[in-house]
C-alpha cells in the first residue's frame, strides 16, 4: 500500500487502474464492482463507511478499504 497514491478517485479511473487494457470505461467499472460485489467483507466495510453504489467518487478512505481488500492495482 505504500507505493500506490491514496487519494480520492473517481470509480473509472480506479477501474482503469485495475483493469488498464479494458476496452471502454464501462467494461472496467463493471469489473471492478464486481470484485467489490464479490468480496462480501469489503462490500461490508465501504457500507459501514457510508458507500453508496452510485456515487461517482470514492473517497480516499475507501479507495485505501479497497486496495487492502483487494491489493494495489
Amino acid at each position: 500500500m505504500d507505493k500506490f497514491p491514496i487519494r480520492s478517485y473517481t470509480k473509472k479511473e480506479l477501474a482503469f487502474c485495475y483493469f488498464p487494457t479494458a476496452e471502454n470505461p464501462h467494461s472496467a467499472v463493471n469489473h471492478l464492482m464486481r470484485w467489490i460485489n464479490n468480496c462480501t467483507p469489503l462490500r461490508k466495510a465501504l457500507e459501514e463507511q457510508g458507500y453508496q453504489k452510485t456515487a461517482k467518487w470514492l473517497s480516499p478512505r475507501e479507495v485505501r478499504l479497497i486496495i487492502e481488500y483487494l491489493g494495489e492495482p
